[in-house]
């Protein structure tokens, strides 16, 4: 980053922490408790001091963070619940054209433009912000939008073939169910109007920026371009990836983002951390250092495309979730990405839960069709050096479990502890 575009930077987050101070009841508390002077804080250095906020602070002094009068607030949302309850977040009029810049943004990254259209196979229902987001940012960019919705393959087929988008926005899992459905239907889906997908909420590559085997997958079987997406809604922003495919572009001006190791020190590039991120210009709920608990890795290096700052490369697992098996750490996208390269394996939980004796214990819940059970152990132990446990289940537990009632997306793995 130049020294002006780092000036301007810091200028944000001043802005955005003397703010915060003056709104957030949580922060004036919290800055206070720490002997916290926000005008002198200057450099990084002065930065990296402030406490982290926590996703549990966040869920039990909730309402303290709301930073305006609540006849201001347009829209309500929660987080997905991922480790645990639903977080509320709310939004007012300002932070919702924020959302349409960020998400304008990302799309022209993944090069659409006004003349395209884009079909969006996320809820807008639900509490949720990604699918709200995505109109949002079309609408913005003044592209096509058709809001099909989440499910309902025969309604999107339908869809595509009546207002033939270019691009389609989806979990990389239900692509998958939309080319089994199409194939078991004789839907011509190689030549429909689809060139690109806009992809959320499963990583599609590997720490390298190669696709990994959920990636090549669909790409074997569907000749379109994938992007991968990371966003959250505490963070309000989404990081997008460029045609160049080589890690997800920081919108530094709308966030700060740090990479902490488990001391608080910040990692160097390459190296793998959790992801601390302070969003600027967010008026209803700032948040200052706030923990995503997504381990990543990150690079500052000018990208191919053209580029300059940061990008982050795919979330390999939370820091919660963290495994030890029999002296082995593993994070659960790593034993994801081992299950999708055995052929023959469609279907498959991950349940991580404690022993008698307060040990990780991990088991792979699959098909009981399944045959190959001998061949997937000696798959497993070549890859993650250890045995987890093998169970079998009917495919419609597995599928229940899969895509429990309400869920807005796929859930491979519980974790038990």
């Amino acid at each position: 980053m130049q020294q002006s575009d780092r000036k301007k930077q810091w200028q944000r987050i001043q802005q955005q922490l003397s703010y915060t101070f003056r709104t957030s009841r949580f922060y004036q508390r919290v800055f206070q408790e720490h002997c916290v002077q926000v005008d002198c804080i200057t450099s990084y250095e002065d930065f990296s001091k402030l406490p982290i906020t926590t996703k549990e602070q966040l869920q039990q002094y909730n309402e303290d963070f709301i930073s305006i009068p609540q006849e201001q607030i347009i829209d309500h949302v929660t987080t997905s619940g991922t480790l645990g309850e639903p977080v509320s977040y709310y939004l007012n009029e300002y932070d919702l054209e924020r959302l349409a810049e960020n998400e304008s943004r990302s799309f022209k990254l993944a090069g659409i433009t006004r003349q395209d259209k884009v079909l969006i196979t996320t809820t807008l229902d639900r509490r949720f912000m990604a699918g709200m987001a995505y109109f949002l940012g079309l609408r913005k960019l003044g592209a096509g939008a058709i809001r099909t919705g989440g499910g309902l393959p025969g309604l999107q087929w339908e869809s595509i073939f009546r207002f033939k988008p270019e691009y389609i926005i989806a979990v990389p899992s239900f692509l998958l169910k939309l080319i089994q459905y199409a194939e078991e239907n004789q839907i011509d889906y190689q030549n429909s109007s689809i060139r690109s997908a806009i992809c959320i909420g499963e990583p599609l590559r590997t720490s390298n920026f190669e696709l990994n085997s959920l990636g090549q997958k669909i790409s074997s079987l569907w000749d379109i371009e994938l992007f991968s997406t990371y966003a959250s809604t505490e963070m309000a922003t989404a990081f997008t990836e460029c045609y160049k495919h080589k890690g997800n572009h920081v919108p530094e001006d709308l966030i700060f983002t740090e990479v902490l190791d488990q001391d608080g020190n910040h990692v160097a590039a390459g190296e793998i951390g959790e992801l601390i991120v302070t969003p600027l210009n967010v008026q209803s709920m700032p948040l200052i250092r706030f923990a995503t608990g997504d381990m990543l890795t990150y690079t500052d290096t000018a990208c191919e495309c053209g580029r300059k700052g940061r990008r982050l490369g795919p979330v390999i697992g939370r820091k919660q979730q963290k495994i030890k098996l029999k002296g082995t750490s593993l994070y659960p996208q790593h034993i994801i990405e081992i299950l999708n390269r055995f052929n023959g394996l469609q279907n498959f939980i991950i349940e991580v839960s404690l022993d008698k004796n307060g040990v990780d214990r991990l088991k792979i819940l699959i098909p009981e069709s399944f045959r190959e059970i001998e061949s997937l152990k000696e798959h497993l132990k070549a890859f993650l050096n250890v045995l987890p446990e093998i169970r079998l289940e009917d495919s419609k537990t597995l599928q229940y479990l899969k895509f429990p009632a309400n869920s807005r997306k796929p859930k491979i793995f519980y974790d038990l502890r």
